[in-house]
């Protein structure tokens, strides 16, 4: 007998006064980066009912998307430094090393730098937030904000299926660039000249691991010879995890512009840039990469575009100086980073019992009740950004911004008992854990 298939369709229209849709959460996060993952993580732990919105379809942010492919700053610096940031950080490393050639620790000789397979970082991020109960809304455009009496009512997002709007007792800012803040007609702040480069980051496979050139090596051929294959950037790093034959590079530089079509054309440059670097790899240095293919490019990523106007502004000073504040809510030694030239960057280090901290005021807009900022969007000059706003800080930070918005409740996070948030966020600024020994030591003063 011939099965008989329903061929069945309904006719519809979108009508003009469609219903929106509404979520109602504790705690929004916008932005489900390194940052906005780990805010609606602790705020699941703390028993905050969670929606996380993204402007992209996938989470992960640019830790995952834009195959970063290093966990920086989360360790401090020597050959085998203790661990910054516990909590959320010790679920995430703790995965990966459960995994099949999923992290590989460099060590030294200044700093401990965490290289990670961004697929299993990627199932960690969703495996965890569905774990936690947590509401994702991914490819939502923000569209406008709602302020009432400096606290955020309420967001409107867009997405390809329809409107949202989320309202929430409080929301974390984790775009990157600001975006809700910015949106809300709160202040902000952009470089005074010129801006911060990004990278497009490519991944090679077939590479020969064992032939594999230092950094020093890539970069003094990239000055000598870099012109004759059109490279912008005249640096290069490689990321690799033992035995598994794949390389992510780090080779370019790429203007983040905050205009939709100038950024949209820069994102283009820059993948154009990526397969001049592959080109000169594979003639420049052939017994490593003279077989390698692109196994595919990340998202284009952004260092530093547009961030809040804090309660405090962190300078760079206080950051050479390792001032521990009062309400630091997260440490790091990372070196200042700046990409603020095409063909270079600064690169200033720290000794080995250098620790520089971030203040909660960094974190708080100045003139909200209800919104903490987390990432690369906290409040800073650029040179002292660029030496936080690596992914072991910004796990740190949106932990605590988790925190001091659950502190806050329907309250100001101005307000909010500083004794109590310091309790909370103790290991993130005094714990010193030596991860491949499993020793402690006492806090340093």
């Amino acid at each position: 007998m011939a099965t008989s298939l329903s061929t069945q369709t309904l006719i519809v229209k979108r009508e003009h006064d469609q219903p929106q849709r509404k979520l109602q959460a504790d705690i929004c996060v916008v932005g489900a980066g390194i940052s906005g993952v780990s805010a609606a993580l602790q705020a699941a732990k703390l028993g905050r009912k969670v929606v996380l919105v993204d402007s992209q379809p996938v989470l992960g942010g640019q830790a995952v998307n834009s195959i970063i492919a290093t966990f920086c700053g989360l360790f401090s610096n020597g050959t085998h430094g203790y661990q910054f940031t516990y909590g959320i950080g010790d679920d995430l490393l703790n995965f990966l090393e459960r995994e099949d050639k999923a992290i590989h620790y460099r060590h030294g000789p200044n700093t401990t730098v965490v290289y990670y397979d961004e697929v299993v970082l990627g199932r960690w991020v969703e495996k965890s937030i569905r774990e936690a109960g947590i509401t994702v809304v991914l490819g939502a455009m923000l569209q406008d904000t709602h302020m009432e009496n400096g606290r955020m009512a309420s967001a409107d997002f867009m997405t390809r299926y329809g409107p949202v709007t989320i309202e929430a007792e409080g929301y974390v800012e984790a775009s990157g660039d600001a975006a809700l803040v910015w949106q809300a007609g709160l202040e902000c702040r952009v470089p005074k000249t010129g801006g911060v480069f990004g990278t497009q980051m490519v991944v090679l496979e077939n590479i020969n691991e064992e032939n594999q050139p230092t950094r020093d090596e890539i970069g003094a051929r990239m000055k000598e010879r870099g012109e004759k294959y059109g490279l912008l950037r005249r640096e290069g790093l490689a990321f690799t995890i033992p035995g598994r034959g794949i390389a992510a590079m780090n080779m370019t530089h790429i203007e983040t512009p905050l205009d939709p079509v100038e950024a949209s054309a820069k994102a283009l440059e820059g993948k154009e840039q990526a397969v001049l670097a592959v080109e000169f790899l594979k003639a420049e240095f052939p017994e490593c990469f003279g077989e390698a293919r692109i196994r595919s490019f990340g998202f284009p990523g952004i260092r530093q575009t547009r961030w809040i106007k804090g309660s405090h502004h962190l300078t760079v000073d206080e950051i050479q100086a390792g001032t521990k504040f009062d309400d630091a809510i997260g440490r790091t030694a990372w070196p200042i980073e700046l990409h603020d030239h095409s063909d270079g960057h600064h690169w200033i280090t720290f000794d080995e019992h250098h620790a520089h901290y971030i203040p909660l005021g960094s974190l708080l807009p100045e003139k909200a009740h209800n919104i903490v900022a987390a990432g690369r969007c906290i409040d800073g000059d650029s040179a002292a950004l660029s030496s936080v706003r690596v992914m072991g800080p910004c796990i740190a930070m949106g932990m605590a911004a988790a925190h001091a918005l659950d502190l806050a409740g329907s309250n100001s996070v101005h307000a909010i008992d500083k004794a109590a948030l310091k309790a909370r966020v103790i290991d993130n600024v005094e714990k010193q854990h030596y991860r491949w020994t499993g020793s402690d030591t006492a806090p340093r003063h």
